[in-house]
Formats: structure tokens, C-alpha cells, sequence
């Protein structure tokens, strides 16, 4: 496995692929990372798309332009003029009991039935302030706390089969509805930055959760944990 941070060359851009760029299209800019890997014919990489408000190497000044982290199974190959990507391996030496700070953005949904019996996928948030409202909870406060609840109760019911259980509640930042235009139709989904501490409980598992992602939407930028020691 490879992580690489990968940087756009706004010169290899039309101006529409630009703007959808700049405006975050997540479809589009899924399009884009795969010519890092024209050889795959499959999807085999997660990426996480931050803006660029780091010091990316000695001299070089942020551009205000999306940075996006990729996890991928083949090291990437830069695609002069319009990509370019930093790459180390991946081979995290952890341990069971490890404690490590994460970052995670995902697409937190739940599965209700309708009065026809027919399994439809909710929105995580939007579910938990319909419930809030049903039951008579107007505050603005209480419905904000319980859409909190929600998302984090989404993350620590998962937690034991992904290898690892929260330390504490996460923060829960950045929520955003997005909404893509493919073939005619259009894809809409919700995502969710997660950030905080967890403890690595079965090792095997936890590995496999870095590098298949956790959640829907992966397509989308969503499910890469990325982590750090505590």
C-alpha cells in the first residue's frame, strides 16, 4: 500500500474541470485521481480531499487549491502538467492496546423500512432530527444534540468489527450535503469529519479498516481513516 498527497497543476485543467475542482465535485474529482492509475481497471484507492493550508515542501506556498491524500494499492504515477503526487509505503507497525489519533470523513447512513416493507438508506443526521421532531423535540438544541448523538453512536456501533473501540466521544465537524450530476441522474450523499482517539482492539481487523475504508461513499472521498499516535 502507498499514501501519497497529491497536488493539481491548474495549467492540465479546462476551465470546467476547474470549477468543478474548485467546487469540490466529488465524482469529478474521483475522475481526475484515477488517471494516477490508468493501468487499474478498478477502483482501488480511498482519498480524502483537504485544501491546501499546509506548508507542502521547503519554498513551496499554499494555493489555496484542493490537496487530496490517497490510499492505493499501486504507487501512483504523476501525470506531468496535471497531477502530482508525494508517495511513501504504508506498513503501519501497530499493536493491540495502540492508541492513536484519527481523522475520518464518511458518509454516516442508516437503513429504514417503508410502510410497504421496502428498505430505504437515510442520512444519519437528517434521520436523527426527523426522529427528534416526531417525538415532539422542537429546540433547536435538542434536535442539534441529538443529530450529534447520531453520528457519534454511527461510528462506535462499528467500532468492535473495524478493530477498534472510541476512547472518547469524537468530535463531529463539517457536515455537508453533496449532490452529483452522472449520466442524468443525480448522486446525492452526506459526509462527515470525525476526529479524535481510539485504541486499536484486534489488530487484523483494524488493518483491514485502513485500507478498505469504513462506510459509504468511498468513491466520493468518504471512509479513509487516516491516524496518528496518541
Amino acid at each position: 500500500m502507498y499514501l501519497s498527497r497529491v497536488r493539481v497543476a491548474t495549467e492540465g485543467l479546462d476551465r470546467r474541470k476547474l470549477l468543478s475542482l474548485l467546487h469540490g465535485d466529488a465524482y469529478s474529482n474521483h475522475q481526475l485521481l484515477w488517471r494516477l492509475f490508468s493501468d487499474d481497471p478498478y477502483r482501488s484507492f480511498l482519498f480524502r480531499q483537504e485544501t491546501e493550508i499546509e506548508q507542502l515542501r521547503l519554498g513551496a506556498e499554499p494555493r489555496g487549491l484542493p490537496l487530496f491524500y490517497v490510499l492505493s494499492e499501486s504507487r501512483p504515477v504523476a501525470v506531468p502538467g496535471l497531477l502530482d503526487a508525494e508517495s511513501k509505503p504504508f506498513s503501519p507497525v501497530l499493536t493491540t492496546g495502540d492508541r492513536l489519533v484519527f481523522r475520518l470523513r464518511a458518509n454516516p447512513t442508516v437503513t429504514r423500512k417503508t410502510e410497504t416493507g421496502r428498505s430505504v438508506r437515510h442520512d444519519v443526521l437528517m434521520d436523527a432530527k426527523t426522529q427528534c421532531r416526531q417525538q415532539g423535540g422542537d429546540d433547536p438544541e435538542d434536535v442539534r444534540h441529538r443529530m450529534e448523538e447520531a453520528a457519534i453512536h454511527w461510528l462506535a456501533d462499528r467500532s468492535a468489527k473495524a478493530g477498534f473501540t472510541l476512547e472518547s466521544a469524537p468530535q463531529v465537524t463539517a457536515y455537508r450535503q453533496h449532490e452529483n450530476k452522472r449520466k442524468g441522474a443525480y448522486i446525492r450523499f452526506s459526509s462527515l469529519d470525525y476526529e479524535g482517539v481510539l485504541k486499536v482492539t484486534d489488530l487484523d481487523l483494524f488493518n483491514q479498516t485502513l485500507r478498505r475504508g469504513i462506510g459509504k461513499s468511498k468513491a466520493f472521498g468518504c471512509g479513509l481513516m487516516m491516524v496518528r499516535r496518541a
